[in-house]
């Protein structure tokens, strides 16, 4: 009888104790596809062109006159311009035409790269005045304020 009741109490302990999983096996990564290619369909090199075009055609920088080629998928984009932030839009636009990759060879002017130094220098000035220091450029109003 106490055989029985030891086995018991043993079954008891061991059914209250938490039970123990065996480690998680690692899964290989799965290779992501981007979620663009997703949700659209494959389309033709000459309809990804024909959409990047009219993106262009429809937006301010069409003035740049960018030359588009579109292979495989991937946008070729050239020309010049001489304000920075058009590169960036024309590679934006282009993958939103299509694309699945862009190579941008959009060269911007020294003339637009020299002004951006300077206007970032003018900011990185700014940024270090400190809220005591006078201003070089005090208005009545401003002056009046402190």
């Amino acid at each position: 009888m106490a055989a029985i009741a030891a086995l018991a109490v043993a079954a008891l302990a061991a059914g209250s104790a938490p039970a123990q999983s065996p480690p998680a096996k690692a899964t290989p990564k799965q290779v992501l596809t981007p979620a663009r290619a997703q949700k659209q369909p494959m389309q033709s090199d000459a309809a990804i062109e024909a959409a990047i075009r009219a993106k262009f055609a429809k937006s301010k920088i069409h003035e740049d006159k960018f030359q588009i080629r579109v292979q495989g998928g991937v946008a070729t984009i050239e020309g010049r311009t001489n304000i920075i932030q058009h590169k960036g839009v024309a590679t934006r636009m282009a993958r939103t035409g299509g694309a699945v990759a862009v190579n941008n060879r959009i060269q911007i002017d020294d003339a637009a790269r020299a002004n951006a130094a300077a206007n970032l220098e003018q900011g990185r000035r700014r940024v270090q005045i400190k809220r005591g220091d006078e201003r070089s450029q005090d208005t009545p109003s401003t002056a009046a304020k402190r």
